[in-house]
Parts: structure tokens; C-alpha cells; sequence
């Protein structure tokens, strides 16, 4: 299978790329450098060009809570030129398999139930609604591709994210990436203290990226069965200070955690409903310790 990947050299793309090569399938790479996916032209070029068997859209403007709220604007208007842009090609080109990864921010932050049917039930969270929406109407392309020109495109809806190649930018990280860099340098430069943005009680549900990938290649051979709108994620969560003391065990950083209370802490519970992904009989295989260890090692290869 060929298989043209968007957001190549990415955190999910680049372990993508690298899984559909150790499987024997043939991946077509898509990066800023190879083509501006914002263009119309480029991006229908790529994919006339490759003729691929299926395309994961994964490149998108991504960054922490911090960047979010600071440029909501762009993070909208990139990421809905690079849906339409996508759909409108993948359209034209007639490719027969389209996974388009969403994300959890996706769902109104009133809701409790993360469940694929209250998708689109209310208001995204503020802290990231540029991005949210952006991602959101980006999904809904999929349910309408679908109705007008009877293609069958799918939405993956994963948990947040971290792992190799993920960004340890301190201004465009998310949790995990932030909280292993930050602990790191806490305890290299022998901080009796490390901060925590909010009070640290708000849960978040994290995934390890290989296992994310490994979702990605079970829908593409289990295609039709896949549904229109699927969650990907672990079925927990755990409290922000969870993942601190997680990440000070595997770098053993025996020193103390404050937190600023004048920072934001974002929506108090981001939890997947998952049977619709456990009803297909897939299940991620790394513990958050072992994904957290595993991220270590490679953030102290690249530092």
C-alpha cells in the first residue's frame, strides 16, 4: 500500500513514515519543504503526482496553551487551508482511503462525555479555539465529502500526544515535552524547586505517538470497519501533578513542586470515550512510564 503522509516531519507523521516503512508498505512523505500544503496547486500536484492507496493527513499548526492564545488566529486559518486544501485534492484525485487525524479539543468543553456523537454539541474551550474549531470543521469535511461524493473518509480522534520526535520548545510544547525539559533542567541545575502552571488538578489523557501509529495502520487494514468518527486514546487520565511526579521518578529529580496559581490551567477534564475503539479490539501497548522513559531517552539524544 502507498501511503502519502501529511505533517511528515512531525512528531506523528515521522514515527508514521517510519512504521508504514518497517511494515513493507510504501510511504510518500509530505513536508513544508517538499510542499506548501496552503497552495492549492502544490497540494493537488503532490497527490496526482504520487498516486497514493491512501492519505493520513497529519500536519497541522500545532503548540501548547500558552501559543494558542496567543495566535488563535493563525492557529485557525492554517489549519482549515490545510484541511480544505487536502479533502479538495484527495476529491479531484480519487483517493479510495482518507484518515484525517483530529484531536480531543475538538469537543465542547461543557461536556463529560467525550463520546463521537457530542462532537458537536456546544463551545470550544477558549484557551484553544482557534486551533479546536480549525480541527473540528476540519473533521465535518469528512461526514460531507462522504454525502456528496460518496467517498468514505474517516476522522481519528486522538488523546494529546507525546514521544520521539515530539517538540521540546518550552513556547510551542505541549504537557508531557514541557514538563520532561523543564524537570530536566530543575534538576541539572539543582532547583530545590519546580513550578507548576494552575493549582495542578485538572486531568489530561496522553498516549504514547507509536501507539497512536499503530491505530493508524490497524484502521488502514481494517478500513470499513473503522467508523466515520473514531476516538484513539488509553481510557485514563491522570491530574497534572500525576504527570510531574511521573516524569521526576523516570529523571529522578528528588527536589519539590510549586505552583502558580496566576497561570491558566485550561478545561478541568479532557477523558475519551473509547468503546467504539475497543469495540474494533485495539488497545495501546505502552504504560505511561514506559512512553514517559522512552521520550526521555530521546530528548537527551537531541539536547
Amino acid at each position: 500500500m502507498k501511503v502519502l503522509v501529511t505533517g511528515a516531519s512531525g512528531m506523528v507523521g515521522r514515527n508514521l513514515v517510519q512504521k508504514i516503512t518497517e511494515w513493507g508498505w510504501s510511504p510518500v512523505p509530505v513536508d513544508r519543504q517538499s510542499c506548501n500544503l496552503q497552495n492549492e496547486k502544490e497540494c493537488f500536484n503532490v497527490i496526482e503526482k504520487s498516486k497514493p492507496d491512501a492519505i493520513v493527513h497529519c500536519a497541522g499548526l500545532v503548540g501548547g496553551i500558552h501559543i494558542n492564545m496567543e495566535h488563535p488566529y493563525e492557529f485557525f486559518v492554517v489549519n482549515m487551508q490545510l484541511g480544505m486544501n487536502i479533502f479538495d485534492a484527495s476529491i479531484k484525485n480519487e483517493v479510495p482511503k482518507f484518515i484525517n487525524l483530529g484531536s480531543s479539543c475538538m469537543y465542547p468543553k461543557n461536556i463529560t462525555t467525550l463520546k463521537e456523537s457530542n462532537l458537536f454539541g456546544g463551545e470550544i474551550e477558549k484557551t484553544n479555539e482557534g486551533y479546536g474549531l480549525a480541527k473540528l470543521a476540519t473533521a465535518k469535511l469528512t461526514e460531507i465529502c462522504n454525502k456528496q461524493y460518496n467517498t468514505n473518509y474517516k476522522t481519528l480522534i486522538p488523546c494529546n500526544l507525546f514521544g520521539k520526535w515530539d517538540k521540546f520548545d518550552p513556547d510551542k510544547s505541549h504537557m508531557i515535552p514541557a514538563v520532561i525539559r523543564k524537570v530536566y533542567e530543575a534538576k541539572v541545575q539543582n532547583k530545590e524547586s519546580c513550578e507548576i502552571w494552575g493549582d495542578g488538578t485538572c486531568r489530561r489523557e496522553f498516549m504514547y505517538a507509536e501507539d497512536l501509529v499503530d491505530f493508524i495502520l490497524f484502521s488502514l487494514e481494517n478500513y470499513n470497519k473503522i467508523p466515520q468518527y473514531c476516538n484513539a486514546g488509553i481510557g485514563h487520565d491522570y491530574t497534572i501533578n500525576e504527570y510531574h511526579s511521573v516524569v521526576a521518578e523516570v529523571i529522578d529529580y528528588k527536589g519539590n513542586f510549586s505552583h502558580d496559581l496566576t497561570k491558566p490551567s485550561g478545561v478541568d477534564r479532557r477523558l475519551l470515550d473509547i468503546s467504539s475503539q475497543k469495540s474494533l479490539g485495539w488497545k495501546p501497548s505502552h504504560s505511561l512510564e514506559e512512553g514517559i522513559e522512552k521520550t526521555f531517552e530521546y530528548f537527551k539524544k537531541i539536547i
